[in-house]
């Protein structure tokens, strides 16, 4: 990177992120990709923390994903900057609240804690900008280009959302190469996975992430890949440029928790309103449909006690079966949208539908049958069996251990309310 001259005496790194900054302002630009990819990507990981919860079947998923804005940084000029510092200055000075963090000094703080090297494509989001502070780069340490992101926000502390958050997942959903979770001594925890961006992995391009979650609530969310951008764009470079250990170092810098700590106080989330909603959304789901299978099934795996979705591994002496369940409240308003007009409709009102297909998570010979049911509570049970025990990895035998018969009894199970 090019040298620049100072008045002030400044180190070596001072000196190469001052040009760097410079260069890459340059750089900034409306990427409405990039823009549409952080909404896409919070939903992904909020899916992947719900064990996959979305129903993967045409007709009976929905996928629910929040694209927002983002902030342009400026592009260097420095009364601009003395500006900015000044307006903070005064927030701080007349609010007793912290000063917001514009999506600049996001990407300061980032490439700070990165170290050396060329930045490029910045698209950041300050903590006043909705949805929630961003910042993404790609970033290139001498070895290949990088995509690198940080996501910052809240959540419940000591909520399901919070376990979630830091729980790695189960590989009948996610594959992945491995996985930790760990506690810290400031008694934040911390999950880093290192996966693949492509379950299937048709394209070898990896996706590795750190999720942490402290005491008092504050997220950060870290991910890097091994190419400039995570999809449709070539491999840079066989690893990710951060080690799981610098990637745990990253996420539990005190730079993000004092950008967090200047976030507006919202209302609760979608997600934690949902789970407050109804006794159905809250109940563990793999303990209830364990004890609804037919007789002559063994378990070999398990969603544990999470809410909400849940899964069981089954055989029955002729080849595993992967069994989900998806239970969601105050589902009537999209009732039509679910079922259409020719549902079928129950003496009690009842609404059911019924879906054989092949599966959709790339595995060899994998079918897929689902029952969907709508009662008039508004509370939606959908459960779904596969011919495989995972959806991405070839099938163990010709159809589900389930029939549709048992399959459609459980869903309508009295268990589930």
């Amino acid at each position: 990177m090019p040298d620049t001259q100072h008045s002030d005496p400044l180190d070596p790194f001072e000196e190469r992120l001052t040009a760097g900054l410079h260069d890459a302002g340059n750089a900034f630009e409306t990427d409405r990709a990039a823009l549409a990819h952080a909404g896409a990507l919070k939903g992904r990981r909020r899916l992947l923390r719900r064990r996959n919860a979305a129903v993967m079947s045409g007709a009976a998923g929905i996928a629910l994903v929040g694209v927002g804005g983002a902030l342009l940084l400026p592009s260097g000029n420095p009364a601009e900057a003395r500006g900015s510092a000044a307006a903070s200055a005064h927030a701080s000075a007349t609010s007793s609240a912290p000063a917001p963090v514009s999506g600049e000094e996001l990407f300061r703080k980032l490439t700070r804690l990165l170290g050396d090297g060329a930045y490029s494509k910045v698209v950041a989001r300050g903590t006043d900008e909705a949805p929630s502070p961003y910042v993404h780069v790609v970033y290139d340490d001498g070895k290949g280009k990088s995509a690198v992101e940080v996501n910052l926000g809240r959540v419940e502390p000591g909520s399901d959302e919070a376990r979630q958050a830091t729980k790695c997942p189960a590989k009948v959903f996610t594959h992945y190469d491995a996985c930790t979770t760990s506690r810290l001594a400031d008694g934040s925890v911390v999950m880093v996975l290192q996966g693949y961006e492509y379950p299937d992995r048709r394209v070898d391009t990896k996706w590795w992430s750190a999720e942490l979650v402290t005491p008092q609530g504050q997220h950060v969310s870290v991910s890097e890949w091994n190419a400039a951008a995570e999809k449709d764009s070539p491999i840079t470079r066989s690893q990710p440029p951060l080690s799981p250990a610098r990637l745990t170092k990253l996420a539990a810098s005190d730079a993000w928790r004092k950008a967090i700590d200047a976030m507006p106080e919202q209302a609760p989330t979608g997600t934690a309103m949902a789970e407050s909603g109804g006794s159905a959304i809250n109940a563990p789901i793999a303990p209830t449909l364990k004890s609804l299978l037919p007789k002559g099934l063994t378990v070999s795996d398990s969603s544990g006690h999470d809410s909400g979705f849940g899964y069981l591994v089954v055989d029955d002496g002729k080849g595993k079966t992967l069994v989900q369940v998806n239970v969601q409240a105050n589902m009537s308003d999209v009732a039509d949208d679910l079922f259409g007009s020719d549902a079928e409709v129950l003496s009690d009102g009842t609404k059911v539908a019924e879906h054989q297909g092949p599966g959709e998570k790339g595995g060899s010979g994998v079918v897929m049958w689902t029952v969907d049911t709508l009662r008039t509570d508004g509370t939606r049970v959908v459960i779904s069996a596969f011919n495989s025990g995972a959806q991405d990895t070839p099938s163990t035998r010709k159809t589900p251990a389930l029939t549709m018969k048992q399959l459609r009894a459980i869903a309508l199970s009295p268990n589930w309310r």
